[in-house]
């Protein structure tokens, strides 16, 4: 399971010019499932999102987790991370988990996401499969690649 994690000031995800997710200040998570993830790879990754530190403290250094900010997260499926781009000019998927799987674990990890922080904590997601358009304002820019 590959997390493509970027540090925003504020990001929102449509289907067909509507708002199906929306946080201020936070990580938007785009996530992709591979054929050989399981739950155990969700939880994983999960903890890594909430707890890694990239947001500043008092003293500007990166050393506050998403929750520890009073951010929030905005998880979207997105199966091209998962491509294998090694050969040719052209990507495979043939890494990626079947939709059904691929779901299953989105689903997953979304509800996980919600069970494992407070009330307060925002916890927002796109529609799997869809056609989505998200738009999102960097914060720094701070992005990275996490893996389980």
């Amino acid at each position: 399971m590959k997390g493509l994690i970027q540090r925003v000031k504020h990001a929102k995800v449509e289907v067909n010019s509507e708002s199906v997710g929306a946080i201020d200040q936070g990580i938007l998570l785009l996530l992709g499932v591979e054929a050989t993830d399981t739950r155990e790879s969700a939880d994983k990754l999960l903890h890594k999102v909430l707890h890694y530190r990239i947001f500043s403290d008092e003293k500007g250094k990166m050393n506050l987790n998403v929750q520890q900010a009073g951010s929030g997260l905005l998880v979207v499926s997105q199966f091209t991370l998962v491509a294998d781009t090694a050969k040719g000019l052209r990507p495979s998927f043939s890494r990626g988990a079947t939709p059904q799987q691929a779901e299953e674990l989105y689903e997953y990890f979304l509800q996980q996401a919600e069970m494992k922080t407070d009330a307060e904590f925002a916890v927002a997601g796109g529609q799997f499969a869809a056609d989505m358009q998200v738009s999102l304002c960097n914060d720094g820019p701070v992005t990275f690649l996490l893996e389980s």
